[in-house]
């Protein structure tokens, strides 16, 4: 039986983490390693970790907690654990989710049963800031099933890639399961983007000829807080966090894409700035009138952008990575 790594990574996580780690020590797999590993926080995190694993280190084969004298943005803090990490493959539960008790056995049944795969993604189920059934909300769908789907059968890591660099195609990474040298091999999470370590990531590894695949289980509970910035798009028309990524996509992503798709995502982003303003980025039926005048009939790049791809026999791997 393979060694798996999970690592715990916190972060004023003092309401959630032991929740978090007992969903760790009910795991069916038997070989684990726990590391924890927190990015200096300001609660009773650290002493509550500490406490638990005093009552429960027998379970594992090894445990370790990892702290920061400084906050280091989440990817800094998941390197620090994957590069403590023994076992051949290793998950990452972020202190506010839970894993399913099969979840570990159900990723190594399928990657013993295809050792192809080095990344391995799963469905979720989602709640809304407990994992009551009363706030359950839904259960997220097989991604392999649509052919447009990134990560449908016929996708490769490099057709992968092409999608990526128009967007981040992955809404469920609390899933994801990897193959510990593999992520070693791509240099591991990029720490010099702070606060958004998978999104990068996916780039890297796809780019490096590694394609992700997804398995139809449910393996882990993710919890989306009331009044967390990404949970606002149904009170919101843009994202705030949309405001943030220019700066990584001018570095990582535009230098990838055809002048078309870049030229049409740069407009559509100096548009955008108008919802910066919290009355215009209200989602109203008026400004999303707003929003679609902006975004789609103001944007000439989206017409030229239409009509090249109309002259493109195969849309799905034209030049427009569409």
């Amino acid at each position: 039986m393979s060694l798996v790594t999970i690592v715990v990574v916190t972060y004023n996580s003092a309401s959630f983490v032991a929740e978090a780690l007992e969903s760790v020590r009910v795991q069916t797999w038997n070989e684990l390693e726990l590391i924890i590993t927190d990015d200096s926080s300001s609660d009773e995190t650290i002493e509550i970790c500490k406490r638990w694993l005093e009552r429960n280190q027998d379970r594992f084969i090894r445990t370790e907690l990892i702290t920061s004298l400084i906050n280091t943005g989440v990817s800094g803090n998941v390197n620090r654990g994957l590069n403590v990490a023994k076992g051949e493959w290793i998950k990452f539960l972020a202190a506010d989710d839970a894993l399913l008790p099969g979840c570990i056995e159900a990723n190594m049944e399928h990657v013993r049963k295809n050792q192809h795969i080095k990344i391995l993604f799963s469905r979720l189920n989602i709640y809304n800031d407990s994992f009551l059934p009363v706030n359950f909300v839904l259960a997220t769908e097989d991604d392999s099933i649509n052919p447009s789907s990134i990560m449908h059968p016929s996708k490769t890591a490099d057709s992968q890639y092409k999608m990526l660099v128009v967007s981040d195609r992955i809404h469920y990474t609390p899933s994801a399961f990897f193959h510990r040298e593999t992520l070693l091999s791509v240099g591991g999470f990029n720490e010099r983007v702070r606060l958004m370590e998978d999104y990068p990531l996916w780039l890297k590894l796809t780019k490096s000829g590694y394609r992700l695949y997804f398995m139809d289980v449910v393996t882990a509970n993710y919890r989306r807080h009331a009044g967390a910035a990404n949970n606002k798009k149904q009170r919101v028309i843009v994202n705030p966090n949309y405001f943030k990524t220019e700066k990584f996509r001018t570095e990582y992503t535009y230098p990838a894409l055809p002048f078309l798709v870049r030229s049409e995502q740069r407009i559509n982003w100096i548009l955008s700035q108008a919802f910066r303003w919290p009355y215009l980025n209200r989602d109203t039926p008026f400004n999303r009138l707003i929003y679609r005048l902006l975004t789609r009939f103001m944007n000439p790049f989206r017409y030229i952008s239409f009509l090249y791809g109309k002259l493109k026999s195969d849309s799905s791997e034209n030049e427009l990575y569409h």
